[in-house]
């Protein structure tokens, strides 16, 4: 019934006052507003909202102090930058003229080059890694809340966004594993679900992320299977569609680009000479200790979820490669929503053990994981942010770029890691010493220890005996040499 039609019929409710200017919200609704604000729908968007902040405060203060680790920052973003301009995604840090997609299969980068586009910068790709990865915390503190109640499961859903996995994995630069870390959050909380339509769709990107992460579809679409009989086909055919996507794009697709023919990373896998052919023991014991009893207390063990975290896992420990081995870098970050969505599908049925110290320890665990997070976060990346330095640019970065900034834009340059940052959004670079018979422009490359400018110049000429260079100067340990002839 309208106003209008209420007082017609001699209504004696009272009219509402009006709000006029100046006026203050009534406290009822102020507290409506504030309890819808962190109702249990709400929280896990603000947990994301809060994470995005932090993980994007911690890698832009990084890139902004010239403190990248690695090349593969500049080389995902030449690959996003050839998509924005609509060519090829060539990375020539990797070698003059490599197609990206020969080396891994990561198509999904494509998604970027709009942004790109409009916003050309390396920060870019840290900002959409920082999106993505707190996007992942939706799926993950929703589940916790729905099956755990609103405290138990906000305590794991900050676990999760503080987890060592995320935080190593934001602190490296930027990787394309930042997209499947929410594909597999979001597939395999419409497992928990029931949503099995849902599942199978969030799970098959993940073939266009990186090649081995089919396998990882295929084992979640054998979850679906085991718990939906009348899913059947759709999980058959995700675990088809995953394996024989991996098997074509390891055995075809990347070959087809890569101009030796084969998968380079073929020769990580078996094979390998002395004492790293094989993970130690002791090795793959701590790594997955790492992996699962501060994030849950090893009860995730309890849970068919964990399954999903055996194809990372199966090729990261037969590799000879001892990077794999470990808990550095970003190779644990696809592993965190799996762990803790085993946890959230675990804890409910070890809360109504019949075994007392199962449903204690089961009550206990949300806040024990996420104290856990906390305390270990005291010696992770985010523990930055509370150090003054942090938020100082340093004047020898200062001094770095302006002189960066004197090549020209389109010149070709050989550089090493931290000129990278400041030069591939706006030049041709190459990574030092790899150049295979290129003379660039211009070389730029930081000095170290006792290493000086007549030597970075004297390095250049053995690298390049037909072409004559000159330093153009050093500034903040970095120091950068032109091309001013040839022999």
């Amino acid at each position: 019934m309208d106003t209008a039609t209420a007082t017609a019929a001699g209504s004696r409710t009272p009219a509402l006052p009006v709000a006029g200017a100046g006026s203050a919200p009534a406290p009822g609704r102020l507290r409506t507003r504030t309890a819808a604000l962190f109702a249990p729908r709400s929280v896990p968007y603000w947990t994301a909202a809060a994470l995005f902040v932090v993980f994007f405060t911690v890698s832009g203060l990084r890139f902004r102090a010239m403190a990248t680790s690695s090349w593969d920052l500049g080389i995902f973003e030449q690959a996003v930058r050839a998509y924005a301009h609509l060519r090829a995604p060539v990375a020539d840090l990797k070698g003059p003229g490599t197609n990206l997609l020969g080396d891994h299969f990561s198509p999904v980068l494509v998604l970027l080059a709009p942004l790109y586009r409009i916003f050309p910068s390396a920060l870019t790709l840290l900002g959409a890694q920082a999106f993505l990865f707190a996007l992942s915390a939706v799926p993950v503190t929703r589940t916790a809340i729905r099956f755990l109640g609103r405290g138990r499961g906000l305590a794991v859903g900050v676990a999760y966004g503080l987890s060592w996995g995320l935080q190593k994995a934001v602190d490296f630069d930027f990787h394309e594993i930042a997209f499947a870390v929410p594909l597999i959050a979001f597939a395999l909380e419409a497992v928990l679900r029931g949503c099995w339509t849902a599942a199978v769709c969030w799970a098959a990107p993940l073939v266009l992320v990186k090649e081995d992460l089919g396998v990882t579809a295929a084992v979640i679409g054998a979850l679906v299977l085991v718990r939906a009989r009348q899913a059947v086909p759709l999980a058959v055919g995700l675990v088809v569609f995953g394996l024989a996507a991996t098997a074509v794009t390891l055995g075809v697709i990347i070959p087809g680009f890569n101009g030796s023919g084969s998968y380079d990373y073929w020769n990580k896998i078996g094979g390998g000479d002395g004492p790293t052919q094989r993970i130690p023991f002791d090795t793959a014991v701590r790594t997955l200790l790492w992996i699962l009893l501060p994030t849950s207390g090893l009860l995730a063990l309890r849970s068919p979820l964990l399954l999903a975290a055996l194809p990372t896992l199966g090729w990261r420990f037969i590799s000879h490669e001892p990077h794999y081995w470990g808990i550095d870098w970003h190779y644990n970050a696809v592993l965190m929503p799996v762990v803790f969505l085993a946890l959230v599908d675990a804890l409910p049925r070890a809360l109504v053990s019949a075994r007392p110290w199962v449903r204690s320890y089961a009550h206990h665990l949300p806040a024990a994981v996420l104290a856990a997070a906390l305390a270990l976060t005291t010696t992770l990346p985010l523990a930055r942010l509370t150090e003054a330095g942090t938020y100082r640019k340093p004047p020898s970065v200062t001094a770095a770029e302006h002189l960066l900034e004197r090549i020209p834009d389109g010149a070709t340059v050989e550089a090493d890691i931290r000129p990278i940052s400041r030069l591939t959004d706006r030049t041709r670079v190459f990574w030092i010493g790899d150049t295979r018979g290129i003379s660039p422009d211009y070389i730029a490359v930081e000095l170290h220890d006792d290493h000086k400018a007549g030597q970075a110049l004297d390095d250049a000429r053995k690298r390049h005996p037909r072409a004559v260079y000159g330093i153009v100067g050093t500034a903040g340990d970095v120091t950068v040499l032109q091309r001013t002839g040839r022999l």
